[in-house]
């Protein structure tokens, strides 16, 4: 069954993403060494692109993987990324390499998302953070900002709730407006209405770099993250993969951590 979206002809497709990146004809006809007047015809309907233009063109608009394949079935062309899931045996080196990159940040935590903040994989320090959720929270799949943002998730333990609500809720709303994903713009609607603290905006305002300052039964944790995605990938899945990885913000947070880390080698 075909979306709405890709009934849409592929004029329709690029003019949307044309303007979601507000670019102009003209800007876009010059990034991409096409005439003004051609991308007009493209997107009118008039005049349909050749491969390489229309593959030229969602290179300059940033289009993900994903929906490029959707561009060219629009154009009738065959799809030319390729998805496959992380247990095909084709990716055993992906899932190698996320495995060494999540075991090698212990005893830091670190996981890997997909699209749509659903958890793939984590090292052994990621429970600590989890710790206290409701259980339905915790039953795959799980999505690791509504497990952050949820009142039965760890959002009782999060001492700056309102600055770390508000860094979520922007990125997630950049990532809604960068992917036009309509699972994103549902998750990112659920979230705003999670019940929030009074200062939320206000907190939000006061730091560059917002931390994750996490209640503990040993004390805070202070965390900062960081974001990885694979380069140039080829691959659908590969594309829409990525590392969140944590590393304390304080001396505190780190010594709690690679004590924790001891009495887990100690406890096997």
């Amino acid at each position: 069954m075909k979306t709405a979206s890709s009934a849409l002809p592929v004029g329709t497709l690029l003019r949307d993403w044309r303007l979601r990146r507000h670019l102009s004809q003209l800007d876009l006809a010059g990034e991409a060494a096409v005439s003004t007047r051609h991308l007009s015809f493209v997107e009118s309907g008039r005049s349909v692109p050749s491969r390489a233009m229309l593959l030229r063109l969602a290179s300059r608009l940033d289009v993900p993987l994903r929906e490029r394949n959707r561009l060219l079935i629009a154009a009738g062309y065959a799809p030319m990324y390729g998805e496959r899931g992380l247990d095909d045996p084709a990716m055993g080196a992906v899932r190698k390499a996320v495995e060494s990159v999540l075991e090698g940040h212990e005893p830091y935590p670190a996981l890997a998302v997909d699209r749509h903040w659903t958890l793939v994989s984590y090292n052994r320090a990621v429970p600590m953070l989890m710790s206290g959720a409701d259980a339905e929270l915790l039953r795959p799949p799980v999505n690791v900002l509504r497990l952050s943002l949820h009142p039965a998730g760890i959002a009782p333990r999060i001492l700056n709730l309102g600055a770390w609500r508000s860094h979520v809720l922007e990125r997630l709303r950049r990532q809604v407006a960068a992917s036009a994903d309509p699972v994103l713009a549902a998750l990112a609607d659920e979230l705003r209405s999670y019940p929030g603290p009074p200062d939320e905006e206000r907190a939000c305002e006061q730091d560059v770099v917002v931390p994750l300052l996490l209640a503990t039964p040993d004390g805070p944790l202070s965390f900062i993250s960081t974001t990885t995605v694979f380069g140039t990938p080829t691959d659908v899945t590969l594309s829409e993969l990525a590392l969140e990885t944590f590393f304390p913000a304080d001396a505190a947070t780190a010594e709690r951590l690679r004590r924790a880390e001891a009495a887990r080698a100690t406890a096997s």
